[in-house]
């Protein structure tokens, strides 16, 4: 084995404990703006949503019409 392999071997994914230190930093870091950020988050995820549907429409729609045009010939 290499030594990065090695290396890697011992780095883990954070446990809750760290977990709870990050999210603490975080909010002394950032607390004031942290409910502009999830309000710009949700209204993000909300619009990616709408784009989603919207193209799910636009292509339902045009397999009815190649489908409609298809039974008239």
């Amino acid at each position: 084995m290499s030594y990065e392999q090695i290396m890697l071997a011992f780095i883990s994914m954070p446990g809750p404990g760290e977990l709870l230190i990050i999210g603490l930093i975080g909010v002394l870091l950032f607390g004031n703006r942290l409910p502009d950020v999830g309000r710009s988050l949700g209204k993000g995820i909300v619009e990616f949503k709408k784009g989603i549907k919207g193209v799910d429409s636009e292509i339902e729609k045009a397999l009815d019409k190649s489908d409609n045009d298809k039974k008239d010939s």
